[in-house]
């Protein structure tokens, strides 16, 4: 093995800053929400595809971007990806109407699918020669997606009100030139791979879960048992199902199935995907029912999220590896997951006369705490379990997990949300119950992680990311 680069932790700053990136361009919309919808006349139902058109981009090319990444060097990846988000914050921020707009977050997304993988392999590949170096990096890098998902909001709070939605776009137009600049003297350079790209595996999976997305998006307006709900719910799970099937022939494939046959893999996997889940449709209904309840503005809005962002940090860095170092990955896992089902039981209490002080700060703390421990341990487990050499097809697949999971979270959540009032706009006690109903959902489904990670990971009183060294994505 080399010996380690003398600018590793400038390059894992480098690194994080671009999981904080791409974590926060889920999240930074959602105190501009209201006003994109007044300026681009999205009704109150479409709103969210103004962070799905982005996730569902993002989750759904996330293995090509990690197979990108394994054939191509993550270096060139990483820049590439830097390159398109760039371009799709340009087009989301001029947009002058709803389809501009959807397409510039298609691009972000297709962006951020390609940084995602390329970042964490190359985090692997900076740190797997020592066990407690490579644990350190991933508490650091760990910290910055929620936190990034959670400042996001503040961010957009604060541009929102002092300058205008566009720029929670035009932000990321100078952090890429800055990246782009930095990419070459910090990250290691990797030889190209032969191999093919699984171009048709691509699109089919990202059709399939963008066709699933829309249809539980749209059931509540035109009705679950309309005969279109179902069709199109069909031909998502015909898609997914063909996309595994291509993937069972393919001699190279975009997703090797037998991966998941590696321990632990697959539940880690799916605990992200639940955790994902359950949080991301949080921080979207909790920023919501702060505007259009407690009559919020957009800065005040974004700043009542930062102490979530601040114990999610000090959870992440401090408390999770300290967890886990002393219970476990799955007991962490376990409980950190239940404990956001409890916070967001707590948040489900909101009323239309709430405040602050009483109905969110408390629940959200509990929330957060449980979020900074469960996916630490979660993602350490996920991407200590794939041979070197696919340590792309690790990076992308637990990703994806994340994404997809966020996805169909927020889109089960908003149509749920829908059926319980959260549509009528000034009707207060509507909303309230509307945005309640999608917190006792989305506390269902951290409720349902817990149980099923406790049930599936196997125990292994190590740091996650420590397991193995040897086995880890430093191979390239």
């Amino acid at each position: 093995m080399s010996a380690p680069s003398p600018r590793r932790w400038a390059a894992l700053a480098l690194i994080a800053l671009a999981q904080f990136i791409v974590i926060m361009d889920t999240s930074i919309i959602g105190v501009a929400l209201p006003r994109i919808q007044e300026d681009l006349g999205f009704s109150q139902e479409n709103l969210s595809w103004v962070f799905n058109a982005y996730v569902v981009a993002f989750g759904g090319l996330l293995l090509l971007g990690g197979r990108l990444s394994d054939l191509f060097g993550a270096r060139r990846v990483f820049g590439a990806g830097w390159v398109i988000l760039l371009a799709g914050s340009l087009v989301a921020g001029i947009a002058p109407e709803v389809w501009v707009e959807l397409a510039g977050r298609v691009i972000q997304g297709a962006g951020a699918a390609l940084i995602a993988p390329s970042a964490l392999t190359l985090l692997m590949m900076l740190f797997g020669h020592d066990p407690k170096e490579l644990t350190k990096a991933m508490a650091l890098y760990g910290a910055a997606a929620p936190a990034g998902g959670t400042a996001g909001v503040f961010l957009g709070g604060v541009i929102t009100e002092y300058l205008s939605w566009p720029w929670i776009f035009y932000i990321n137009i100078p952090i890429a030139i800055v990246v782009l600049l930095a990419n070459k003297p910090l990250m290691p350079a990797v030889q190209s791979q032969r191999g093919s790209i699984d171009v048709v595996g691509a699109l089919t999976v990202t059709a399939g879960l963008a066709s699933a997305v829309y249809a539980i998006v749209r059931a509540p307006e035109i009705g679950w048992g309309s005969a279109q709900t179902w069709l199109v719910l069909a031909g998502a799970v015909a898609l997914l199902g063909g996309f595994v099937a291509i993937q069972a022939r393919r001699r190279e494939p975009l997703m090797r199935l037998s991966i998941f046959r590696a321990p632990n893999l697959s539940a880690a996997n799916l605990t992200q995907l639940l955790l994902g889940g359950a949080w991301i449709p949080m921080w979207f209904f909790l920023n919501l029912y702060l505007q259009q309840v407690l009559g919020y503005s957009a800065f005040p809005s974004g700043a009542a999220l930062v102490p979530m962002t601040v114990l999610i940090m000090v959870g992440m860095i401090v408390l999770a590896p300290r967890a886990i170092g002393r219970f476990g990955p799955k007991a962490t896992t376990v409980t950190g997951l239940a404990l956001l089902a409890a916070g967001m039981g707590w948040l489900s209490l909101i009323s239309p006369n709430g405040s602050f002080a009483a109905d969110v700060l408390p629940a959200s703390l509990v929330a957060a705490l449980g979020m900074s421990l469960a996916f630490i341990p979660s993602l350490g487990t996920a991407i200590s379990s794939a041979r070197p050499e696919e340590g792309g097809l690790a990076s992308g697949i637990v990703n994806t997990s994340y994404q997809v999971g966020s996805a169909l979270g927020l889109a089960a959540m908003t149509a749920v949300a829908a059926a319980n009032g959260a549509g009528q706009l000034g009707n207060l006690p509507a909303l309230t119950n509307g945005f309640s109903s999608a917190f006792i959902g989305a506390a269902g489904i951290a409720a349902i992680g817990a149980l099923l990670a406790g049930l599936t990971l196997r125990s292994h009183r190590t740091e996650p990311a420590a397991a193995e060294p040897a086995t880890t994505h430093s191979g390239h």
